[in-house]
């Protein structure tokens, strides 16, 4: 017997398109059902998708997908859109090794419209979409762009949106509105969202008086623009109250729930065929169904794995284990800020994340939640370090290749005292190439006055945070990775690091391993496999600074090892490795450098163990690249 009425059947949203309106709430109680028990086994991102089954049921109802284009913003809200577009039966590999892709991408899927593991991208992307089926006589070709989950306080989305409001397109962006990103969101827009509302019946009323005026040649699009605002401007003055999206000259409609699923139907038959571009607000739950995910919908973003049934989680004995680095920043964050009252924490929407919320506990008034908006929090964090603060601005490695410009223009021209601490660093696992930290040290390597760092272990992340608060650091870049580290005895003295000073971890004589970070401890356990099988030594220096480099120790390695073997968790091309061949190859030493890290194409996802051993950074990949050069 087929374990679904309804989504057993549906095997495309063809499928789902020869149903009865009155038959979409069956359909989403099932999908949520599989959605709740799959991942309840095979962990993955569950309160965002929960809260958009309807939405999703809904536009796959009323538009003729693929052919009509949904932008998903934040795949993380896909979920249901996977399971309705043929991946149902292969949903159990979602996230894993070979499996379905943890985020939207054209790549598997036709109905994967555009790349979305990063956020505010969704109107910008479907415009473009749009504007290209115009040009193309495609007239009839629809465009969606589901925004939400915290998306709109993205710089990005405001852009988009700019661009929107002045160009010719039949867009419809989706307003997926749930007061949440992944933890509350913040902000004046939040605030915004909260308190709009505008009737649907008006707006339905207005554009069909539009039309009957082209029609008998009493209006043409100047007149219309002038009518729209002057519109706008009467509605705001009777409603005491102003709408940002028809002050640009967006048509909205709502705000509407977005969990009744037969008036989203009806709501988006009516307004699909509408000229010009249109914007649905609508109030969902995130988490929705499952009751623990709605009480606490930022722990059950991502919850791991649990009962389905009792809503219990799986919580894994972490006594006696080492803490992830993400829990040392932030205790040690709030030991440094309570020794110095400049010190400010800066996060873009993650503070749960990067456990910046132990600052927000401990001194809620010297931490900032500035919502998604990367570029933003490096410029605000300049912008404080310029009159004298001292900031620690933490980004998920690959978020913060949205802050590129703020980090050269805003901070290292001036050598501003931001700390840039850049979680999630190297590879992070099932989460994806959109989320792979690895481009961090190739991309600012060639920025002057920056300081770059990776710690070897967590209570080198302890002294390195105290030294990149200290006077004339300038701007500070400390790298480390997603997960734990190895200490269980972490609590170590706040000690000042010589800037651009690596050491030597172990001596030998026949080769040397030259490693940055967290993985100098998978090199050392390599060199103890090999020299436990072989006569051979071979020496481990923990460069510790990319930038600036410490040149003493680079020529000590260069003049007494013919063989030098790089290890590090970012991209090979212009990474520290190309940073040492160019110091050897300046200084004339003849050393021959063989760099492992990652290589030139985007890494697939998978668990972290798995990858590292695609890539060649596992401890058995290490020893065989040591006894080829020994």
């Amino acid at each position: 017997m087929p374990k679904f009425k309804y989504l057993s059947k549906i095997n495309s949203p063809a499928d789902l398109r020869e149903l009865r309106v009155e038959e979409l709430p069956a359909v989403c109680e099932e999908l949520r059902a599989d959605i709740i028990e799959e991942v309840s086994h095979n962990p993955g991102h569950l309160a965002s998708s929960l809260g958009v089954v309807e939405l999703t049921v809904a536009l796959h109802y009323v538009f003729s997908t693929p052919y009509d284009r949904i932008v998903w913003d934040v795949g993380h809200q896909a979920y249901g859109h996977k399971i309705l577009t043929g991946r149902r039966d292969k949903f159990y590999t979602n996230r894993k090794l070979n499996g379905i892709c943890p985020f939207p991408t054209p790549t598997e899927s036709e109905y994967d419209t555009f790349t979305c593991g990063h956020a505010s991208n969704s109107i910008s992307a479907a415009l473009g979409m749009a504007v290209a089926a115009l040009k193309k006589g495609e007239v009839d070709r629809h465009v969606v762009a589901v925004i939400g989950d915290g998306s709109m306080s993205g710089g990005l989305a405001f852009e988009g949106l700019n661009n929107t409001s002045d160009t010719p397109n039949n867009m419809l962006i989706v307003l997926n509105d749930n007061n949440m990103s992944i933890d509350s969101s913040v902000g004046g827009m939040k605030q915004y969202l909260l308190h709009l509302h505008t009737s649907s019946k008006y707006n339905s009323l207005r554009f069909r008086l539009s039309r009957l005026l082209y029609k008998w040649g009493w209006l043409n699009e100047d007149r219309r623009r002038a009518a729209i605002r002057f519109n706008n401007a009467l509605k705001s003055l009777i409603a005491n109250q102003q709408n940002i999206f028809e002050g640009m000259n967006i048509r909205y409609f709502g705000p509407m729930d977005g969990h009744n699923i037969i008036e989203l139907v009806r709501t988006l038959q009516r307004i699909k065929d509408m000229g010009g571009p249109k914007l649905l607000h609508i109030h969902t739950t995130k988490g929705k169904g499952l009751a623990p995910a709605e009480d606490d919908p930022t722990v059950w973003h991502a919850p791991g794995k649990f009962d389905p049934d009792s809503g219990e989680r799986v919580v894994q004995n972490k006594a006696n284990q080492p803490p992830k680095f993400q829990d040392v920043f932030g205790e040690t964050l709030v030991e440094l800020a309570q020794q110095n009252e400049k010190i400010i924490g800066v996060t873009p929407a993650m503070p749960t994340g990067c456990s910046m919320n132990i600052l927000m506990k401990a001194l809620p008034r010297r931490a900032y939640d500035v919502g998604i908006a990367e570029g933003h929090a490096m410029t605000f964090s300049a912008g404080m370090a310029k009159e004298g603060m001292i900031p620690f601005c933490n980004i998920y490695s690959a978020f913060s290749q949205r802050a590129y410009d703020n980090i050269i223009h805003d901070a290292a021209i001036l050598n501003l005292p931001v700390v840039l601490c850049l979680d999630r660093a190297g590879i992070v696992g099932a989460d994806g190439p959109t989320h792979h930290g690895v481009f961090d040290m190739a991309a600012l390597r060639p920025v002057p006055n920056l300081t770059i760092a990776s710690p070897y272990d967590e209570q080198e992340l302890r002294r390195l945070m105290y030294t990149a608060q200290l006077p004339g650091k300038g701007t500070f870049v400390i790298r480390y990775p997603r997960g734990s580290g190895r200490l269980t005895d972490w609590r170590c003295p706040l000690e000042e690091v010589p800037v651009g000073k690596g050491r030597k971890i172990k001596d030998g004589a026949d080769l040397a391993i030259v490693s940055i970070g967290p993985l100098g401890n998978t090199a050392a356990d390599a060199i103890a496999e090999v020299e436990k099988e072989t006569d051979k030594t071979i020496a481990l220096y923990d460069l510790r600074f990319l930038k600036p480099l410490d040149e003493e120790l680079l020529t000590e390695v260069g003049r007494r090892f013919s063989h030098i073997i790089t290890i590090e968790d970012g991209t090979r091309a212009g990474g520290m490795g190309s940073a040492i061949l160019e110091f050897m190859d300046d200084h004339d030493l003849p050393a021959r450098i063989h760099r492992l890290g990652l290589p030139d194409e985007f890494v697939e996802h998978g668990s972290v163990d798995e990858l590292y051993r695609i890539v060649g950074l596992d401890k058995d990949s290490i020893v065989r690249e040591i006894k080829r050069r020994l």
